[in-house]
Protein backbone atom coordinates (compact mmCIF):
# COMPACT_ATOMS: atom_id res chain seq x y z
CA UNK A 1 0.00 0.00 0.00
CA UNK A 2 1.42 3.14 -0.98
CA UNK A 3 1.67 5.84 0.84
CA UNK A 4 -0.44 9.09 -1.23
CA UNK A 5 -0.59 13.04 -0.69
CA UNK A 6 -2.31 14.66 2.37
CA UNK A 7 -5.26 17.39 2.06
CA UNK A 8 -4.70 19.94 4.68
CA UNK A 9 -7.94 19.57 6.50
CA UNK A 10 -7.35 17.16 10.36
CA UNK A 11 -4.23 16.54 8.98
CA UNK A 12 -2.31 14.57 12.13
CA UNK A 13 -5.37 12.41 11.68
CA UNK A 14 -5.30 12.08 8.15
CA UNK A 15 -1.61 10.82 8.37
CA UNK A 16 -2.10 8.49 11.51
CA UNK A 17 -4.98 6.61 9.55
CA UNK A 18 -3.08 5.65 6.87
CA UNK A 19 -0.43 4.35 8.84
CA UNK A 20 -3.14 2.73 11.01
CA UNK A 21 -4.35 0.83 8.18
CA UNK A 22 -0.64 -0.03 7.05
CA UNK A 23 -0.07 -1.28 10.57
CA UNK A 24 -3.78 -2.86 10.41
CA UNK A 25 -2.80 -4.85 7.24
CA UNK A 26 0.13 -6.30 7.76
CA UNK A 27 2.36 -3.61 5.90
CA UNK A 28 4.01 -2.75 8.96
CA UNK A 29 4.35 -6.17 11.07
CA UNK A 30 4.59 -6.25 15.05
CA UNK A 31 8.04 -5.33 16.25
CA UNK A 32 8.73 -3.78 12.32
CA UNK A 33 10.52 0.06 12.43
CA UNK A 34 8.24 2.80 10.62
CA UNK A 35 10.57 4.72 8.55
CA UNK A 36 11.96 7.87 10.43
CA UNK A 37 9.89 10.69 11.03
CA UNK A 38 11.65 13.24 8.39
CA UNK A 39 10.67 10.20 5.79
CA UNK A 40 7.51 9.90 6.29
CA UNK A 41 7.26 13.44 6.21
CA UNK A 42 9.27 13.50 3.05
CA UNK A 43 6.64 10.36 1.41
CA UNK A 44 3.19 12.22 2.55
CA UNK A 45 4.32 16.12 1.62
CA UNK A 46 3.65 17.09 5.14
CA UNK A 47 5.56 18.83 7.99
CA UNK A 48 7.28 16.85 10.40
CA UNK A 49 5.56 18.19 13.36
CA UNK A 50 2.23 16.66 11.71
CA UNK A 51 3.76 13.31 11.39
CA UNK A 52 5.15 13.62 15.02
CA UNK A 53 1.31 14.66 15.99
CA UNK A 54 -0.11 11.71 14.22
CA UNK A 55 2.82 9.13 15.50
CA UNK A 56 2.36 10.25 18.81
CA UNK A 57 -1.62 9.91 18.05
CA UNK A 58 -0.78 5.91 17.33
CA UNK A 59 1.55 5.51 20.12
CA UNK A 60 -1.35 6.51 22.98
CA UNK A 61 -3.71 4.57 20.80
CA UNK A 62 -1.25 1.36 21.52
CA UNK A 63 -0.05 1.00 17.69
CA UNK A 64 3.53 2.03 18.12
CA UNK A 65 6.52 2.56 20.74
CA UNK A 66 8.22 5.63 20.11
CA UNK A 67 12.11 5.42 21.03
CA UNK A 68 14.30 8.59 21.56
CA UNK A 69 17.45 7.49 19.84
CA UNK A 70 16.08 4.64 18.50
CA UNK A 71 12.79 4.28 16.42
CA UNK A 72 9.23 3.83 16.00
CA UNK A 73 8.54 0.26 16.40
CA UNK A 74 4.88 -1.22 15.85
CA UNK A 75 3.58 -2.94 19.51
CA UNK A 76 2.08 -6.03 19.52
CA UNK A 77 -1.55 -7.13 18.56
CA UNK A 78 -3.23 -7.05 22.16
CA UNK A 79 -1.92 -3.69 23.02
CA UNK A 80 -4.59 -1.26 24.57
CA UNK A 81 -6.74 0.64 21.62
CA UNK A 82 -7.58 4.18 22.80
CA UNK A 83 -8.57 5.11 19.46
CA UNK A 84 -11.87 6.32 19.99
CA UNK A 85 -10.48 8.99 22.27
CA UNK A 86 -7.62 9.79 20.06
CA UNK A 87 -9.73 10.32 17.01
CA UNK A 88 -11.96 12.76 18.45
CA UNK A 89 -9.71 14.68 20.07
CA UNK A 90 -8.56 18.28 18.39
CA UNK A 91 -5.00 18.33 17.31
CA UNK A 92 -2.43 20.00 19.86
CA UNK A 93 -1.21 22.20 17.58
CA UNK A 94 -4.24 23.04 15.54
CA UNK A 95 -5.47 24.18 19.39
CA UNK A 96 -2.35 25.89 20.21
CA UNK A 97 -2.38 27.97 16.48
CA UNK A 98 -6.65 28.67 17.58
CA UNK A 99 -5.36 30.28 21.04
CA UNK A 100 -2.52 32.49 19.29
CA UNK A 101 -5.18 33.71 16.67
CA UNK A 102 -7.74 34.75 19.91
CA UNK A 103 -5.51 35.23 23.34
CA UNK A 104 -3.74 38.34 21.77
CA UNK A 105 -6.77 40.46 21.07
CA UNK A 106 -8.53 39.47 24.66
CA UNK A 107 -5.09 40.03 26.31
CA UNK A 108 -5.23 43.64 24.15
CA UNK A 109 -9.11 43.89 25.39
CA UNK A 110 -7.98 43.43 29.32
CA UNK A 111 -5.25 45.75 29.52
CA UNK A 112 -8.07 48.57 28.70
CA UNK A 113 -10.70 47.26 31.01
CA UNK A 114 -8.67 45.00 34.33
CA UNK A 115 -9.28 46.16 37.61
CA UNK A 116 -6.77 46.68 40.36
CA UNK A 117 -7.83 43.38 42.05
CA UNK A 118 -8.08 41.39 38.44
CA UNK A 119 -4.00 42.69 38.23
CA UNK A 120 -3.72 40.76 41.56
CA UNK A 121 -5.33 37.48 40.90
CA UNK A 122 -3.19 36.89 37.36
CA UNK A 123 0.04 37.84 39.49
CA UNK A 124 -0.99 35.18 42.04
CA UNK A 125 -0.86 32.72 38.88
CA UNK A 126 2.36 33.35 38.10
CA UNK A 127 3.23 32.74 41.74
CA UNK A 128 1.80 29.86 41.77
CA UNK A 129 3.28 28.65 38.47
CA UNK A 130 6.63 29.80 40.32
CA UNK A 131 5.51 27.46 43.12
CA UNK A 132 4.52 24.53 41.97
CA UNK A 133 7.22 24.22 38.96
CA UNK A 134 10.07 24.55 41.96
CA UNK A 135 8.31 21.58 43.77
CA UNK A 136 8.75 19.65 40.56
CA UNK A 137 5.07 19.86 39.80
CA UNK A 138 3.28 21.02 36.55
CA UNK A 139 1.87 23.88 37.10
CA UNK A 140 -1.11 23.40 34.49
CA UNK A 141 -3.78 24.14 36.83
CA UNK A 142 -2.04 27.87 37.35
CA UNK A 143 -1.94 28.28 34.01
CA UNK A 144 -5.00 27.74 33.12
CA UNK A 145 -5.63 30.03 35.72
CA UNK A 146 -3.47 32.89 34.45
CA UNK A 147 -4.75 32.60 30.59
CA UNK A 148 -8.55 32.19 31.63
CA UNK A 149 -7.88 35.34 34.39
CA UNK A 150 -7.02 37.61 31.90
CA UNK A 151 -10.05 36.32 29.90
CA UNK A 152 -12.49 37.42 32.27
CA UNK A 153 -10.96 41.11 32.65
CA UNK A 154 -11.30 41.99 29.16
CA UNK A 155 -15.04 41.91 30.52
CA UNK A 156 -16.92 39.55 28.19
CA UNK A 157 -17.72 36.10 30.14
CA UNK A 158 -18.11 34.48 26.87
CA UNK A 159 -14.59 34.97 26.10
CA UNK A 160 -13.28 33.45 29.42
CA UNK A 161 -15.52 30.59 28.93
CA UNK A 162 -13.85 29.92 25.46
CA UNK A 163 -10.45 30.41 26.56
CA UNK A 164 -11.01 27.70 29.45
CA UNK A 165 -12.21 25.56 26.68
CA UNK A 166 -9.75 25.85 24.41
CA UNK A 167 -7.16 24.95 27.35
CA UNK A 168 -9.25 22.40 28.47
CA UNK A 169 -7.71 20.46 25.13
CA UNK A 170 -4.24 20.15 26.58
CA UNK A 171 -5.88 17.27 29.07
CA UNK A 172 -6.54 14.98 26.04
CA UNK A 173 -4.27 12.16 25.96
CA UNK A 174 -2.58 13.22 22.64
CA UNK A 175 -2.08 16.59 23.92
CA UNK A 176 -0.57 15.08 27.49
CA UNK A 177 1.49 12.81 25.76
CA UNK A 178 3.25 15.62 23.32
CA UNK A 179 3.53 17.86 26.38
CA UNK A 180 5.63 14.93 27.79
CA UNK A 181 7.89 14.62 25.34
CA UNK A 182 8.71 18.64 25.00
CA UNK A 183 7.97 20.33 28.53
CA UNK A 184 10.55 20.08 30.98
CA UNK A 185 11.80 22.75 33.73
CA UNK A 186 13.09 24.64 31.16
CA UNK A 187 10.62 25.29 28.77
CA UNK A 188 8.44 25.64 32.38
CA UNK A 189 10.90 28.68 33.68
CA UNK A 190 10.94 30.12 29.62
CA UNK A 191 6.79 30.03 29.92
CA UNK A 192 6.51 31.63 32.98
CA UNK A 193 9.16 34.47 32.12
CA UNK A 194 6.60 35.20 28.96
CA UNK A 195 3.70 35.32 31.68
CA UNK A 196 5.56 38.09 33.50
CA UNK A 197 5.49 39.86 30.33
CA UNK A 198 2.19 39.28 29.41
CA UNK A 199 1.39 41.20 33.52
CA UNK A 200 3.49 44.24 33.04
CA UNK A 201 1.78 45.03 30.10
CA UNK A 202 -1.61 44.74 31.80
CA UNK A 203 -0.07 46.43 34.47
CA UNK A 204 0.66 49.18 32.14
CA UNK A 205 -2.84 49.75 30.83
CA UNK A 206 -1.00 49.20 27.16
CA UNK A 207 -3.15 46.94 24.88
CA UNK A 208 -0.76 46.74 22.34
CA UNK A 209 1.95 45.59 24.42
CA UNK A 210 -0.37 42.75 26.02
CA UNK A 211 -1.32 41.75 22.46
CA UNK A 212 2.34 41.42 21.60
CA UNK A 213 3.61 39.48 24.64
CA UNK A 214 0.74 37.31 24.60
CA UNK A 215 1.43 36.81 20.69
CA UNK A 216 4.95 35.94 21.12
CA UNK A 217 4.13 33.39 24.58
CA UNK A 218 1.44 31.25 22.41
CA UNK A 219 4.10 31.34 19.45
CA UNK A 220 6.86 30.13 21.49
CA UNK A 221 4.73 27.91 23.26
CA UNK A 222 3.87 26.41 19.36
CA UNK A 223 7.57 26.21 18.84
CA UNK A 224 8.51 24.28 22.33
CA UNK A 225 5.64 22.03 20.79
CA UNK A 226 7.19 21.37 17.17
CA UNK A 227 10.95 20.95 18.10
CA UNK A 228 13.02 18.18 17.34
CA UNK A 229 12.45 14.96 19.03
CA UNK A 230 14.47 15.61 22.07
CA UNK A 231 17.60 13.38 22.45
CA UNK A 232 16.31 11.48 25.91
CA UNK A 233 13.23 9.40 26.41
CA UNK A 234 10.32 11.43 28.80
CA UNK A 235 9.78 9.31 31.90
CA UNK A 236 7.15 6.81 31.29
CA UNK A 237 4.46 9.34 33.52
CA UNK A 238 5.85 12.48 30.87
CA UNK A 239 2.84 14.07 30.71
CA UNK A 240 0.63 12.92 33.17
CA UNK A 241 -1.02 15.16 35.83
CA UNK A 242 0.84 15.00 39.28
CA UNK A 243 -0.80 14.06 42.28
CA UNK A 244 -2.27 16.22 44.30
CA UNK A 245 -0.68 17.79 47.82
CA UNK A 246 -3.09 15.76 49.55
CA UNK A 247 -2.95 12.64 47.39
CA UNK A 248 0.94 12.64 47.32
CA UNK A 249 0.97 13.25 50.92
Amino acid sequence: MPLTSIEPSRLYRQIAEQLRAMIVSGEYPPGARLPPERDLARQMGVSRPSVREALIALEVEGYIDIRIGSGIYVRRAEAIDMGSVVREADGPLELTRARAVIEPQIAALAARNIRRDEIARVRATIAAMESEAAAGRIPIDADRDFHVHIAAASGNGVLATVVGQLFNGRQSPLFSRLAGFFENPKSWAAAIAEHKRVLAALEARDPQAAAQAMHEHLQHAHRRFTAGWPETPPPPDAGRRPASRKESA
